[in-house]
């Protein structure tokens, strides 16, 4: 663990919680399956997560489990009532820190998973695979390891893609795109915007980056690749020199500053804009998002679907590339390091990622045994639990999903939240007029090598 990362999660109490180990639980927990933690002599395991029952089906997947495996019972710790992962890590890091009893850890996205590894919160898995007997890559689609061990299991497979408003495509004249390039996607965002000041319309909105996150908005023509997809490469060294990263940055200028067909940057901030109040307000026509959205396509209570909704694959740079390779988002499942109940802990991760993501209904599983052809059956299932699946086009929904591919996967390093906010910065340097798109490259590029540097041991 290197002294940087230390200093910066210790101020705020967090590096006490892997001393402490298991103290008095607390917080703001609730028996999801319902009645009290269970009979005297059962095994109470506490998952922390920030997902909220109307995305994660809770209830009736944590009674499953609890039907399955008598004598073990699972207590739902809620970290954020609106699933907002950035809130919910803080809590995480607070409730760690007190000494809070941890059982089962949710992350929502590899710097977080990495950077928490990296101070001990949770166990590796390794040998509880060795003795199930299956390689964790090859029995999911997603490779979780980090510096050559297993700290967790993925749950959903949540492909990137676009969603459209089939309603405002129609009166631009514009088809559903079934396979498109970067160019497309700016021309359709151009063709998609219109009126003028608080009414207008936008053709799309970018959520990112923003406070260290969402850094996919910075790397969207480097995601689509097979290969070389992220800011680092495999080796650990720095991939800002990839001229993706550059035409990535280009694109952004282009669509705000000069198309002027995407919400400004500035308006998200000082408005702490959200995507799905955009895009469901019909204020942007077209957002890039992940597919962890299936679970609220048709609608919900608090975010109705008032027009018909399309979608469309992740956009390729060159009409000769391969089509649906794109950024792959997960469930990081993890057992806690100071957990009192490892076996009970593990039994429930494994059975999560595997068939629970068939009880909870809510997502494609990352696991490999789910078939291409049980896709349609699922999402079926997905958006039968919304108010409106009639306005969803599930064709264009179901071929997205099974065209989807994740590129070559790059494990994360420990300091990747550290990279992330170095960049986050220099971005909305650039944006917000400050320097220009080169300066911006070369900005990112020192910072970055400057991080992994001074993290070599």
């Amino acid at each position: 663990m290197t002294k940087r990362m230390w200093t910066g999660l210790a101020a705020s109490g967090l590096a006490l919680s892997v001393l402490a180990g298991c103290g008095a639980g607390g917080g703001n927990s609730q028996q999801a399956a319902g009645g009290d933690a269970g009979k005297k002599g059962d095994v109470n395991l506490r998952l922390y997560t920030y997902g909220t029952e109307s995305a994660y089906n809770w209830k009736k997947t944590l009674s499953a489990f609890e039907e399955k495996n008598p004598g073990i019972k699972v207590e739902l710790v809620q970290l954020s009532e609106k699933g907002d992962t950035q809130e919910a890590m803080k809590k995480l890091d607070l409730a760690a820190a007190s000494g809070e009893t941890m059982d089962i850890l949710m992350f929502s996205d590899p710097a977080s998973y990495a950077q928490r590894i990296g101070l001990g919160m949770a166990a590796p898995l390794d040998d509880y695979i060795a003795k199930e007997g299956y390689k964790e890559n090859e029995e999911y689609k997603v490779d979780t390891s980090l510096n050559g061990k297993v700290y967790s299991l993925p749950g959903k497979f949540n492909s990137w893609y676009v969603l459209l408003n089939k309603n405002q495509l129609d009166e631009a004249g514009l088809p559903v795109p079934k396979d498109w390039t970067w160019d497309q996607f700016a021309e359709y965002a151009k063709k998609l915007t219109k009126g003028d000041g608080a009414s207008k319309r936008y053709g799309t909105y970018f959520h990112g980056p923003q406070g260290g996150g969402w850094t996919e908005y910075m790397k969207l023509m480097m995601e689509n690749q097979p290969e070389n997809a992220d800011f680092l490469k495999a080796d650990g060294t720095s991939n800002l020199d990839n001229p993706n990263f550059k035409k990535t940055l280009e694109l952004r200028m282009k669509m705000e500053k000069e198309d002027k067909s995407a919400v400004p940057y500035a308006d998200m901030i000082s408005q702490k804009l959200n995507y799905r109040t955009q895009f469901y307000n019909q204020s942007a026509s077209m957002i890039l998002i992940g597919s962890w959205m299936n679970a609220e396509l048709g609608g919900t209570d608090t975010m109705p679907l008032n027009f018909n909704l399309a979608v469309a694959p992740f956009p390729k740079n060159n009409a000769s590339d391969p089509t649906g390779i794109a950024p792959v988002a997960t469930d990081y499942v993890s057992v806690a390091a100071g957990s009192k109940h490892k076996d009970e802990a593990y039994k429930f991760v494994r059975w999560y990622t595997t068939e629970g993501q068939l009880v909870q209904g809510k997502n494609v599983p990352a696991w490999n045994k789910v078939k291409s052809e049980d896709v349609g059956k699922i999402i079926d299932t997905i958006l039968s639990s919304t108010k409106n699946p009639e306005k969803v086009d599930k064709a264009s929904l179901v071929a997205t999903m099974t065209a989807s591919k994740a590129s070559q996967i790059v494990p994360t390093v420990s300091y990747q939240a550290e990279i992330s906010k170095a960049l986050n910065e220099e971005f909305e340097k650039m944006i917000l007029g400050k320097q220009d798109v080169n300066a911006t490259v070369k900005s990112s590029q020192d910072r970055v090598n400057q991080i992994i540097a001074s993290n070599k041991k």
